[in-house]
């Protein structure tokens, strides 16, 4: 597990998930999608890796969490739902991905990634908050920019130093 995730898993152990809806977008393993799931959430969780949603589908069946699993580049298959709660702990490093693994951890040469999220992430933000965790090693105000571009802010909600790097938890809203 990366430090950002187990940042994620400390924070959503905080929440109050009994019968909120629960978006994990880009959820990879699942792991934080599992929590919300065992904490009382009605969890939906994509992405684009299926061997990764195959994974997660099968540790939901063995500890036995119902979740809605969907393969979806970002919001592409999420039509029309709302969600209580967005958790996304995206790829931030500015290189275009050249297998499925890459989608992990590269945005795209031009950002590509933020520029496609904050573009729809607006149309799912009325009913509920969305988190995103991003470390030092990103170019923040990058995204920031791309964000503000598509009336979005962030507000700093977090912040964890480790041995490594600096890793910020933001609250993303409509301004």
């Amino acid at each position: 597990m990366t430090f950002s995730t187990n940042i994620l898993l400390d924070f959503v152990k905080k929440l109050d998930l009994q019968n909120k809806s629960f978006l994990e977008l880009g959820c990879g393993s699942g792991i934080i999608s599992l929590l919300a799931a065992k904490n009382g959430a009605a969890v939906t969780a994509s992405d684009v890796n299926q061997i990764a949603l195959d994974f997660l589908e099968t540790n939901a069946s063995k500890n036995k969490l119902k979740l809605k699993i969907i393969y979806s580049d970002l919001f592409d298959n999420l039509k029309n739902q709302t969600f209580d709660y967005i958790i996304i702990n995206p790829p931030y490093y500015p290189k275009t991905p050249k297998n499925i693994k890459e989608h992990a951890w590269f945005c795209g040469e031009n950002f590509e990634y933020f520029e496609k999220l904050f573009v729809q992430l607006p149309n799912y933000l009325a009913a509920g908050d969305c988190y995103m965790i991003l470390s030092q090693d990103c170019d923040i105000e990058k995204i920031k920019a791309i964000a503000l571009r598509n009336a979005l802010a962030f507000e700093l909600v977090f912040e964890k130093k480790n041995l490594v790097e600096t890793n910020y938890l933001f609250k993303v809203a409509s301004l």
